[in-house]
């Protein structure tokens, strides 16, 4: 190919003009400059290649260390990068600058996020065609997080990386509680089941001489929601949220997966009342020998332990399911895409997946296979100990109101810790769930 076409897929709706006027509503709130940079992504030089992204601190970083180690692998192309606060306004912005063809050339969105945007119209579709002549292709991804790309026959993101929900525990106590294998990994048959999981908690805790399992979740708006879900899709339970609803769910399933959440927390395997920064504080300062976490705080761990150890969560209700989002390379929607942008915006995201061996040093896992087959990353440890994640990741449900940073997340973390810290029976919280997840189906969505 000697061009990009234009984009194909699902023509942008007639609701756009509704989207655009409530948008541009939002702008007035938001300040005139809300969008001050987004036009002048349309006035760059062609071998400038805008990218807006969240990551700032130690992941910042690591991004502008990608970028350059891309370089060779897209001669004659510059990345300006633009970055944003994280959540809410974070998204907003997007959606404005998408709604009225004006964003950056390319943008990182959390593959949760994606139902919200590629049925609206928001995003143009990567062609694949194009991505194949830079040596990216569909079958270097894994399909648990790839399937999530999809739209209407059309992929509408590229997965930079999969970033799931894990364990971290410090070596010495697990090794002391039995719970290592011989080559010192963790030993997740230990907690393959509600049962041997509490058991291995007690055991840490003894090891350890304080507690077993820290889990952050007081006042949290998202850890409660991520570590149910993970563990109710290890049921098996049905999780289907049709449009309008109402939600179809295994209430039953979901009060065992509860009961078991309050266990965790019942304060002999870990604390009744840790918020998330006091759980990271006190596993940093060995005041318990596990946590439960994402794999995002590797660095933060590290400060205290470089031997920390990690290892995909464990499988305690039989199906293999791991919670998990994916920072991905989304197009925003441009009416007229000048073709030579849109070519050199593909070759910057092949290079920059090739560089994928500095993102995982952060502790996220490679979207890009390639990456993670190599002796280097196999080097990286713990990142090669839980590795395999992401061949049983799961995501948010896909609808428009889940996702990272989303009142979704908060509001079924709300209900979960009604449960954990103040003693809701686990029945009723499972139903007090399904009742919101019935008020969210029930509202249309905004685009």
């Amino acid at each position: 190919m000697t061009g990009i076409p234009a984009p194909v897929g699902p023509p942008a709706p007639s609701r756009r003009r509704v989207l655009t006027a409530a948008l541009a509503s939002g702008a007035a709130v938001l300040g005139a400059g809300a969008l001050s940079g987004c036009g002048s992504a349309q006035a760059a030089d062609a071998s400038t290649v805008r990218l807006w992204d969240l990551f700032s601190g130690a992941d910042g970083g690591l991004l502008n260390d990608m970028v350059r180690a891309a370089r060779p692998g897209m001669p004659g192309t510059r990345i300006e990068r633009t970055v944003l606060e994280w959540g809410t306004p974070y998204y907003t912005k997007l959606a404005m600058a998408s709604a009225g063809g004006r964003g950056p050339d390319m943008a990182i969105s959390h593959m949760s996020r994606l139902a919200g945007y590629a049925p609206t119209g928001l995003l143009d579709p990567w062609d694949l065609d194009v991505l194949a002549e830079y040596g990216i292709t569909e079958d270097a991804f894994t399909d648990a997080v790839w399937s999530r790309t999809q739209f209407d026959g059309h992929t509408y993101a590229i997965p930079l990386d999969t970033h799931p929900f894990i364990v971290f525990y410090h070596p010495e106590p697990a090794r002391e509680a039995g719970l290592l294998t011989r080559d010192g990994a963790l030993d997740t048959d230990a907690f393959s089941s509600p049962g041997q999981f509490l058991a291995a908690g007690r055991e840490l805790a003894k090891a350890s001489g304080k507690q077993g399992i820290a889990f952050g979740y007081v006042t949290d708006t998202a850890q409660g929601w991520r570590l149910f879900y993970g563990l109710y899709r290890q049921t098996g339970g049905a999780f289907r949220l049709p449009e309008g609803g109402p939600a179809e769910v295994d209430v039953d399933r979901m009060a065992e997966v509860i009961a078991f959440m309050a266990k965790i927390v019942d304060g002999r395997v870990n604390p009744r009342r840790l918020d998330y920064a006091s759980a990271i504080a006190a596993f940093t300062n060995r005041q318990t020998a596990m946590i439960l976490s994402g794999e995002w705080e590797l660095g933060t761990f590290r400060t205290s332990d470089k031997n920390v150890g990690a290892a995909p969560f464990p499988t305690v209700f039989g199906t293999p399911a791991v919670y998990a989002d994916s920072h991905s390379f989304v197009l925003p929607h441009h009416p007229d895409p000048d073709p030579e942008r849109r070519r050199r915006t593909h070759q910057a995201v092949a290079a920059l997946l090739k560089a994928g061996q500095i993102w995982a040093t952060a502790g996220h896992i490679p979207a890009y296979g390639p990456v993670t087959r190599t002796s280097a990353y196999a080097g990286l440890q713990p990142q090669s100990h839980y590795a395999k994640a992401q061949d049983h990741v799961v995501l948010d449900p896909s609808v428009w109101f889940a996702g990272a940073g989303s009142d979704f997340q908060n509001a079924m973390s709300q209900v979960l810790q009604q449960a954990l810290l103040d003693g809701l029976a686990p029945d009723r919280a499972a139903r007090a769930m399904v009742r919101r997840l019935n008020t969210f189906l029930s509202k249309p969505s905004p685009a």
